[in-house]
């Protein structure tokens, strides 16, 4: 696998009020919109077509840095991300050519 990005979300970012009072974690979807985003960068003129593995392991904390790690030799792009040494999240992308 080879880095295809890195992100934080800072704790001023519109998803945190509500998820949750007085502990906010950053949803998955916003780490899945980030992971779909550095996927794609590094395979333009493609699309996501589905998801068919996703596994969040580790809650992900605003402000902290999330590198991200993928296969791209297939168009079943494996990916791994990373915060502060430890995997939180971890699945699979499915792309198709953009037509």
């Amino acid at each position: 696998m080879t880095l295809a990005g890195r992100f934080t979300i800072g704790p001023d970012h519109p998803c945190l009020p509500g998820h949750f009072p007085g502990r906010p974690v950053v949803p998955g979807v916003v780490l899945l919109d980030e992971v779909l985003a550095a996927i794609l960068a590094v395979r333009p003129g493609y699309r996501a077509a589905g998801l068919p593995s996703v596994k969040f392991t580790r809650p992900v904390l605003p402000g902290q840095e999330v590198e991200i790690s993928c296969d791209t030799r297939t168009d079943r792009v494996a990916f791994v991300c990373v915060a502060e040494g430890a995997e939180v999240a971890r699945g699979a992308v499915v792309l198709e050519a953009v037509r």
